[in-house]
């Protein structure tokens, strides 16, 4: 009877858990043999007939035999062979024309494969670096005979370790091979020309012109020579090239390109680069504390996930916004947008075999899968508007789909009005005062508004006049006229009885120098006594500011202060040319003492 009353519990624990959560599970394959990170999914409709497929760029276990796959529901449709590791891999439209298919572009090494109703439309290949002038010396040395193979070892050791230039990928599997086996490589490829190529990292699309869903997009590509390149979708030209101070990994992109666009590319020396069109260096660097695992912008904010297993959220200017702990490190990144709701959040894939959806830094969601997710990717599947899509790490394939009824509400709890809404204001009871000054209101409101407006009218033309006053007078800090412009401010520094007094007097004018000023001191000399209440000012470079110090003396032992006025002057003139009136604090040493 305990077991069976045992086995019912868990039974009903598990229909509670089945009926809470906000997922249905569509399939679960622990031996689907896929292996492949964020970057290597898309969902698109590739035929044009409605039904979206999954286009995956499998790595194949431990690294070996890398194959591009297509899925439709949870059986692969076609698959075929890859000839290097997979980086990236992005549907995008390349033209108006009808029908509206969009293409698939896999980045694979140094060459971006583009297929269209999945089969090979065309090839970009990065364009070849420039050799290193001292390899090809060496090979060109090696074709005439004229060093062995071990002296042309030891020489293109000694370049990898101090140039600048790397070496081309023929002298590194020469500087690969056994000594036996080096003579017959070098006869085999002296005669073959140096060629340095790099490789794609990473790759996103950019709107050409429009910001719709189904407009023309354009490729981005990050390259191991830390560059960024723009590829035009139907001619595949390079129409952008931005440099980077490092080797970029992830990469975000928004706006269009003909309009205006902000890129953020996270990068392998920690830092995260925000370029934007037009300009050929980053315009903006966000330094990080930790590697960046993960990149994704949540409607304005960047969101980075780091490898001291924490999210991060900045401004496109790099202001840091807030911090999240997780609790275990972060295996992958992805964006969660559920059109229907206007939602979007950041899914995040952790070691410990959670997947957490955030907005912002509040928890929305916790997914708990049986193995560690290695690439999450959400959207329309088959003809399911919300499927999230999970690979693990021992090679399984997780579908979900979202409910229709779900709402993802703060604290990952269930939707409905938050607990202080069924909380009673205490709303107090209207007085007869009350009543009376609304009534009041209500029947004399036209007068009531035109007495606020002239006492507004009043105020402005009241503040109008002492400014004009003040400027008449020269009682203002800064000089208003264009001869002498200058700009005047004093800082008083110590605890008495003896002050120092600094003026700092700038020539605000944009190239001509000032000269014949002078300064004076308007004080109470019972108060007060100054070394010098009249000295003369020296020129006046534009630009730069000069501090004029000198000392007050306080006299009076009754704790009591009083204003000094400080005056600059021309040579032959009585009128200020600007004055600046300065509260004296109270002498606190005489009034200790």
């Amino acid at each position: 009877m305990a077991a069976a009353s045992s086995s019912d519990s868990d039974c009903g624990r598990a229909e509670s858990n089945e009926a809470s959560s906000k997922w249905l599970d569509a399939h679960y394959d622990p031996v689907a043999n896929i292996h492949t990170f964020s970057s290597c999914l898309a969902l698109a409709d590739l035929h044009g007939d409605g039904e979206y497929k999954l286009v995956v760029g499998d790595l194949g276990p431990g690294g070996q035999h890398p194959r591009l796959k297509v899925l439709k529901g949870p059986t692969v449709l076609t698959e075929s062979p890859l000839p290097a590791l997979p980086a990236a891999a992005a549907t995008f439209l390349m033209e108006q024309h009808e029908p509206r298919t969009p293409a698939l572009a896999l980045a694979s090494g140094p060459c971006v494969y583009v297929y269209k109703n999945l089969r090979p439309y065309f090839k970009f290949s990065l364009p070849q670096l420039p050799p290193n002038p001292l390899e090809q010396d060496l090979w060109n040395q090696a074709k005439e005979d004229r060093i062995d193979p071990l002296t042309l070892k030891e020489m293109l050791e000694g370049i990898r370790e101090k140039a600048e230039v790397p070496l081309s990928v023929q002298s590194l599997r020469f500087l690969q091979l056994e000594l036996s086996e080096m003579e017959a490589f070098v006869s085999q490829h002296k005669s073959k020309s140096i060629k340095r190529q790099t490789v794609i990292t990473t790759m996103t699309t950019l709107k050409k012109n429009l910001a719709d869903e189904d407009a023309v997009s354009c490729l981005v590509l990050g390259t191991e020579n830390k560059e960024l390149l723009v590829l035009d979708p139907e001619a595949f030209i390079i129409l952008a090239k931005m440099s980077l101070p490092s080797v970029p990994v992830f990469l975000d992109v928004s706006g269009q390109f003909d309009v205006e666009f902000r890129l953020a590319a996270a990068c392998r020396n920690g830092n995260i680069y925000i370029l934007r069109r037009d300009s050929k260096r980053p315009k903006y660097c966000i330094e990080l504390s930790a590697q960046p695992v993960g990149l994704v912008r949540v409607h304005k904010v960047l969101v980075v996930g780091s490898t001291q297993d924490s999210l991060h959220g900045f401004t496109h200017k790099g202001k840091k916004l807030w911090t999240v702990q997780m609790p275990a490190a972060i295996l992958t990144m992805n964006l969660l947008e559920q059109h229907s709701r206007g939602l979007q959040a950041v899914m995040a894939g952790l070691a410990n075999g959670e997947v957490r959806i955030y907005r912002d830094k509040t928890l929305l969601n916790v997914i708990r899968t049986p193995d560690a997710v290695t690439s999450l990717c959400f959207g329309r599947y088959g003809r399911e508007d919300n499927t999230l899509i999970m690979t693990t790490r021992g090679g399984g394939l997780i579908i979900k789909i979202l409910k229709r009824t779900a709402v993802f509400v703060e604290g990952g709890g269930e939707a409905g009005p938050p607990p202080a809404q069924a909380l009673k204001l205490n709303v107090p009871r209207k007085t007869r005062l009350y009543v009376d000054q609304t009534l009041r209101e209500r029947e004399a409101g036209t007068a009531m508004h035109r007495t606020f407006q002239t006492d507004l009218y009043l105020l402005r033309l009241r503040t109008a006049r002492a400014y004009v006053q003040a400027l008449e007078s020269s009682l203002n800090p800064v000089s208003v006229t264009a001869r002498e412009p200058l700009k005047l401010h004093a800082v008083v520094q110590g605890l008495g009885p003896t002050f120092k007094l600094t003026l700092h007097l700038q020539n605000t004018s944009a190239a001509r120098p000032i000269l014949g000023l002078l300064v004076c001191f308007l004080y109470n000399e019972v108060l007060y006594a100054l070394p010098r209440a009249f000295f003369k000012v020296p020129l006046l470079v534009p630009g730069l500011s000069y501090p004029l110090e000198t000392f007050v003396e306080s006299l009076s032992d009754k704790g009591i202060s009083d204003m000094i006025k400080v005056l600059v002057l021309r040579e032959g003139q009585s009128a200020p040319l600007l004055s600046a009136h300065i509260n004296m604090p109270v002498s606190e040493g005489l009034a200790a003492a």
